[in-house]
């Protein structure tokens, strides 16, 4: 006889509309232009996604120098820098942008207050595309700091004229303890309003955070190299959680659940439903499985395709 497990399913959890606009966009190029589309940086963090799309004939690579010249070539949804822009120029590239919205308004934010004399501040991880996009669209000197030591070790030309802007996949309760000690010591400290940080990180932890102390367990489907997942796996386990980040269902380890009767299943902005589901199918074929859903806010935001041109 098979143990009882209740799953309840976080809500909002699984694609933001960041991620649905460029996986799209990757999708009707291909249909579109029915050659060889290339795409610089994965589309977005997730190895289901970037495997499916491959299938379908995308070329993922990690250097714009290694498309050829002339050809249709997708930014990824993390961003580029302008020395990138400028390169795909010179090779003639045929470029479709699908960065996010939201990661365009920090590009502008950061550019806005460099304008106004500014030293810039990203608050973000060393590395990550859509980091290194962000400190290739300022003139001038820009840190990243992702640590209160960091801030710490901080040394800038003129404390009266600081500004910062985040890592879109960091949510406000991410970063607030780093944005409060860079206000202590520069007090003059510019930077974007709360209400400007992407909602979708936001609210995906929001929604771990409200189910915490009604579970015992919980699963974050997402990629390891997706950002926002790892946080939803550190926010739960910050509540006490036992907390693991799955890529799909064949990384559950039923061991996992010996003395827990409900867990939690959330997933990043990156990850597709179907994986969402193909761990539920999992559970249910070793449990005698109970489903509810969290009760929570739908998600409406949509955003624009760019232009298709006749190239």
């Amino acid at each position: 006889m098979k143990r009882k497990l209740e799953i309840i399913l976080a809500q909002p959890r699984g694609f933001c509309a960041g991620v649905k606009r460029a996986i799209k966009i990757v999708e009707t190029a291909l249909e579109k232009y029915q050659d060889q589309v290339w795409v610089l940086h994965e589309i977005v963090h997730n190895t289901h996604v970037i495997r499916e799309l491959s299938e379908k004939g995308a070329k993922f690579v990690e250097d714009i120098n290694e498309i050829p010249d002339n050809s249709i070539t997708i930014y990824s949804a993390h961003g580029v820098s302008k020395a990138v822009e400028e390169r795909a120029s010179q090779k003639g590239l045929k470029v479709i942008d699908a960065t996010c919205p939201l990661v365009k308004k920090v590009h502008h934010q950061a550019q806005r207050y460099q304008k106004a004399g500014h030293e810039i501040i990203i608050i973000g991880h060393h590395g990550h595309p859509e980091v290194e996009g962000t400190l290739g669209r300022v003139e001038g000197p820009v840190e990243v700091i992702s640590t209160l030591e960091d801030i710490k070790k901080l040394r800038v030309r003129n404390p009266q004229k600081v500004a910062y802007v985040t890592q879109t996949t960091l949510s406000t309760d991410d970063t607030r303890h780093l944005i409060d000690a860079l206000k202590e010591k520069f007090p003059n400290l510019k930077g974007p309003e709360l209400k400007d940080i992407c909602y979708a990180t936001q609210s995906r932890q929001d929604a771990v955070r409200k189910l915490a102390n009604k579970i015992e367990i919980l699963l974050v489907v997402g990629s390891k190299n997706s950002s926002n997942s790892n946080r939803l796996r550190e926010t739960g386990a910050s509540k006490g959680l036992s907390a693991y980040l799955v890529n799909d269902a064949t990384e559950v380890d039923l061991t996992w659940f010996e003395g827990k009767s409900i867990v939690g299943i959330t997933a990043g902005a990156s990850a597709p439903e179907v994986l969402v589901q193909d761990v539920v199918q999992t559970l249910r074929q070793n449990f005698d499985v109970t489903i509810n859903s969290q009760k929570g806010k739908q998600e409406t935001t949509q955003f624009k395709l760019p232009d298709f041109p006749d190239f």
